[in-house]
C-alpha cells in the first residue's frame, strides 16, 4: 500500500462562512496502480490531490504516502516530501520558458539524488527531437509531455496529475494518457489522475468517484481499456 487516508476532513473558511471540502474521506490506493478520481467541479478532487501531496494540509484524519504519516509533516519536511517523493502533472504546463526543453527537465533533476537520465526520458516521451526547443515553439501536447517528462525524470513513487488533458484537444488528450499509461507500465509509477471526463477511467486500474467532499465510489477496474480506445 503506498496511499493510506482515514477519515480525512478539510475546511476553507471564507468570510464568516465555513465550507467544508472534504468529509471524513479515507481510501486506499495499492503501490503501482493508475487511479482516476472522478467527479464534477467542487466536488473535492483537487482538494484530495493538493493533500496526498503535500501542496495542503488536512484539518482532521490521517494522510500516509510511502510509509510517512504527511500530517505530522513540519513545513520545512514537507517540501522535502514534495521533492523525493511526489511528482505533479497540472492542467497549465507552468514550464520556465526562457529555458529549453532539456533545461526544464534537468532543472528537476537536479534536486534530487538518483534521477532517471535526462535523455532516457526525452526518449520516452517522444522528444528527442525537440530538446533545444524553447516551450513557445511547442504544441500544447508538447509542453505537456514536456511537463511530465520534468515530473518523471525525478523517480517519484507517486506522479499527481490535475486535469492533464484539460487544455487539450480530443486527439492530443488521447496521446497524452497514452504517454501515462506507458510511463505507469514501464517505470511502476503510481499515478493519480484527476478529471472531470468519466470516459478516461476506462484505463484506469482502480476508480474514485467523488461527490460534495464524500467518496462515492470506490472500485477497481477488471475491464481495462488502452488509452488508445478511450473515446469522448
Amino acid at each position: 500500500m503506498i496511499i493510506d487516508l482515514h477519515d480525512v476532513f478539510k475546511y476553507y473558511t471564507t468570510g464568516t462562512q465555513r465550507t467544508c471540502a472534504l468529509h471524513g474521506v479515507s481510501l486506499t490506493v495499492q503501490e503501482g496502480e493508475l487511479v482516476t478520481i472522478l467527479g464534477p467541479s467542487g466536488s473535492g478532487k483537487s482538494t484530495l490531490l493538493n493533500i496526498i501531496g503535500g501542496i495542503d494540509r488536512s484539518d482532521e484524519g490521517t494522510v500516509a504516502v510511502a510509509g510517512q504519516d504527511v500530517t505530522a509533516l513540519t513545513s520545512r519536511q514537507l517540501t522535502m516530501y514534495r521533492r523525493k517523493t511526489v511528482g505533479f502533472v497540472f492542467q497549465l504546463f507552468n514550464l520556465i520558458p526562457t529555458l529549453t526543453v532539456r533545461e526544464n527537465i534537468q532543472v528537476t533533476a537536479t534536486i534530487v539524488p538518483h534521477p532517471l537520465d535526462v535523455d532516457e526520458v526525452l526518449a520516452a516521451v517522444g522528444l528527442q527531437g525537440r530538446a533545444s526547443a524553447f516551450p513557445s515553439a511547442l504544441s500544447g501536447g508538447e509542453q505537456q509531455r514536456v511537463a511530465v517528462a520534468r515530473a518523471v525524470v525525478k523517480r517519484p513513487a507517486l506522479l499527481l496529475c490535475d486535469e492533464p488533458t484539460g487544455s487539450l484537444d480530443y486527439r492530443t488528450s488521447r496521446e497524452v494518457l497514452g504517454l501515462l499509461e506507458r510511463i505507469n507500465g514501464d517505470y511502476g509509477t503510481t499515478m493519480l489522475l484527476v478529471t472531470h471526463n468519466t470516459a478516461i477511467a476506462s484505463m484506469a486500474h482502480h476508480i474514485i468517484r467523488m461527490r460534495s467532499g464524500e467518496v462515492e465510489e470506490d472500485m477497481m477496474n477488471d475491464h481495462r481499456s488502452p488509452a488508445s480506445e478511450v473515446t469522448w
